[in-house]
């Protein structure tokens, strides 16, 4: 699971690197943010039909386009990769909208007894995640035709079953991409199935097994020391 993570100011410098070098177009600005939360606004970067790779901010929370309203009665936060091409809010996504999530790292909680100790997750000091996610266009239909805002792009972050040395904080953990996946998964030309997303979580088995953690103090206000190990405070 993954309900919490952050993009602070040396990932989202990689990923202007990023953007720059592979040409993608960015549409909208970003601010590093440290507390990011389900509906929030995310980084994605997706493969666009009418604007090829873009960068673009999305809410962290994927709304199908069938659905009558931007909340729905269930939890689209997180979509389970061993399902998510079978269910019917993930399905069409899983085909051919596909995204790019980029993070400095992730939060989790370990819960024993009545006690909730809050964990950071993370590859490298300086260096971002990309999470494999899923995106999907919404339509407010209360919105006139000639109104820009009646398109809202909304997300989901895949989980998978966590890596061994994160099972005793959480049992599952988002399905972090290697870097020579990135294309792959964006490619709309690609078509998506569960054999598909089974070999997106193999390979990205190792970078999870490669992730560092680190407690961290309660999420309180916002800023980087919410990243910061809990000793070095």
């Amino acid at each position: 699971m993954c309900g919490r993570f952050a993009l602070d100011d040396k990932a989202n410098d990689s990923i202007t690197e990023f953007v720059e070098f592979y040409g993608v177009k960015r549409l909208s600005d970003w601010q590093p943010n440290w507390d990011i939360r389900p509906t929030d606004p995310i980084m994605t970067v997706i493969d666009s039909p009418k604007n090829g790779l873009v960068a673009s901010t999305a809410r962290w929370s994927l709304v199908p386009g069938w659905a009558k309203e931007l909340k729905l009665k269930f939890p689209t936060f997180n979509a389970r990769s061993e399902e998510a091409a079978t269910k019917s809010a993930f399905a069409p996504s899983v085909k051919s909208k596909r995204a790019l999530i980029p993070a400095t790292g992730y939060y989790e909680w370990q819960t024993r007894g009545s006690t909730k100790t809050p964990y950071f997750i993370r590859a490298g000091q300086d260096e971002p995640v990309m999470f494999a996610g899923l995106y999907s266009w919404w339509r407010d239909h209360s919105k006139a035709d000639d109104d820009e805002s009646r398109w809202v792009l909304t997300a989901t972050i895949l989980t998978m079953d966590a890596a061994p040395q994160l099972a005793e904080i959480h049992n599952r953990n988002p399905v972090v991409l290697p870097r020579d996946w990135w294309s792959d998964w964006l490619n709309p030309q690609l078509e998506g199935d569960q054999k598909f997303l089974d070999a997106a979580v193999q390979a990205a088995q190792p970078v999870a097994d490669a992730l560092d953690f680190y407690e961290v103090a309660p999420l309180r206000g916002e800023g980087p020391q919410l990243i910061e190990p809990l000793n070095s405070l």
